[in-house]
């Protein structure tokens, strides 16, 4: 009986839970994480919901708070505060220091200089912990629910951490803007001399994914650092973090976000090339559904047609397994008792494409077509459509006279001859 239960226990925990590949890539990463740019599908998974030390990789969400609530064009002066809390990696703003926000901004994702993050952080919010506030804040918002920053740039605190489906989640939404895509798509940057410095500042990227021609392993093979594809995004390193590193790819129809946290030395890089590999090798975007697909027509109640056509309303792209594709299935479902009026493009139902019974994508019906509501009867309307009626009770009247107008006649005729 024992062994019955611990069988079924077993079963159920085998039917409910959709178990990821952790050791199919063999990551050297703790925690990480491959998704579907568009969708936001999880590809492959290992710890991805763990509380890791993000790092530098922190400075997305600063970047996201810049981009969304500054002027690029804005002149920000460097205060004390800025100057004191600065360790680890800069780019040595001085006090009273001038400098536009897109330089710091350029300065923030490809530097990853600590000191332009805490005057981000200051010129937006006034202080380190209001930003630290509004940063949690979005980071909800975005969908980023296990995530808890206090500082702008990612250095070492016990409560400063994430997870790593939370950084792909705000690496996935700020790759939708079109400034932070330009900046962190290149490796270099150079910021002008300012009222403080007379030399101009270089800076270069830490991401070797962009450019790199350095060999790593990749599963025994020597490889290039450079990955063709990669458009940014961020990476970061502490001693507690480790190698930390979020990384977007566009190529072809694969549009992917790849994260690892605390890996270590080039392994990061290694780990990287095996999650986008195994994206590009293994999943394929397809077109499920087209727009305008007729469906069937629908019986309409009340109308003065009695049924309207429904078509697709957009073309439905997913990404899936390649070996999988040929298992979806479509699932229709349209309001029941449809009722005029109805007007044309209004969603009447929705077509369901479902995968090993998950719903994978969707689109609605809508109407091809204006069905007006069939109007209340007009009893003149009524009383003409029905002539036929009308006259035959006009006959029927007369006929009836005509009788009573005989017999009173011949009652006339008995009375008279009576009286005779």
């Amino acid at each position: 009986m024992k062994r019955l239960f611990i069988l079924f226990i077993v079963g159920v925990l085998f039917s409910t839970y959709s178990f990821s590949y952790a050791d199919d890539l063999d990551l050297v990463g703790e925690g990480a994480i491959l998704m579907d740019m568009d969708t936001g599908k999880v590809l492959y998974e290992k710890n991805s919901n763990s509380q890791l030390y993000p790092a530098s990789t922190t400075k997305i969400m600063t970047a996201i708070l810049a981009i969304e609530k500054g002027k690029m064009d804005d002149i920000v002066t460097i205060d004390q505060e800025v100057i004191d809390l600065t360790s680890g990696s800069h780019i040595a703003l001085e006090l009273g220091e001038q400098m536009s926000l897109e330089n710091l901004l350029n300065a923030l994702l490809i530097e990853s200089a600590n000191d332009a993050a805490l005057a981000i952080a200051k010129y937006i919010s006034g202080s380190i912990e209001e930003f630290s506030n509004l940063m949690n804040q979005k980071a909800k918002e975005i969908g980023a629910l296990n995530t808890n920053f206090v500082n702008p740039n990612g250095l070492p605190d016990e409560n400063h951490k994430t997870t790593p489906y939370d950084l792909a989640m705000m690496a996935r939404y700020a790759m939708t803007n079109e400034k932070f895509r330009e900046i962190v798509g290149n490796y270099t940057y150079t910021i002008p001399t300012t009222n403080k410095k007379s030399e101009t500042r270089y800076l270069k990227s830490a991401n070797r994914l962009l450019y790199s021609n350095e060999k790593i392993d990749v599963d025994g093979k020597l490889t290039p650092i450079k990955y063709d594809g990669v458009n940014g995004v961020k990476t970061g390193y502490t001693v507690a973090a480790q190698q930390c590193l979020v990384t977007s790819f566009e190529k072809n129809d694969h549009k992917l976000i790849a994260v690892v946290l605390k890996s270590s030395g080039k392994n990061i890089y290694s780990d990287i090339h095996k999650l986008l590999n195994y994206g590009v090798e293994n999943f394929e975007n397809i077109n499920i559904g087209f727009a305008n697909k007729f469906i069937d027509n629908f019986s309409v109640n009340k109308g003065t047609v009695p049924f309207v056509s429904g078509i697709t309303k957009n073309d439905t792209t997913i990404i899936v397994k390649n070996d999988r594709k040929n298992g979806i299935e479509e699932k229709i479902t349209v309001s029941e008792n449809l009722e005029a009026p109805i007007a044309k493009d209004q969603v009447i139902g929705k077509v369901e494409y479902i995968l090993d019974n998950e719903v994978i994508g969707s689109t609605d019906i809508v109407s091809t077509m204006d069905v007006d509501k069939i109007p209340a009867p007009n009893i003149f309307k009524i009383l003409l459509g029905k002539w036929y009626l009308f006259i035959f009770g006009l006959l029927l009247f007369l006929r009836i006279w005509s009788l009573n107008q005989r017999k009173k006649r011949r009652r006339y005729r008995s009375a008279s001859i009576y009286k005779l």
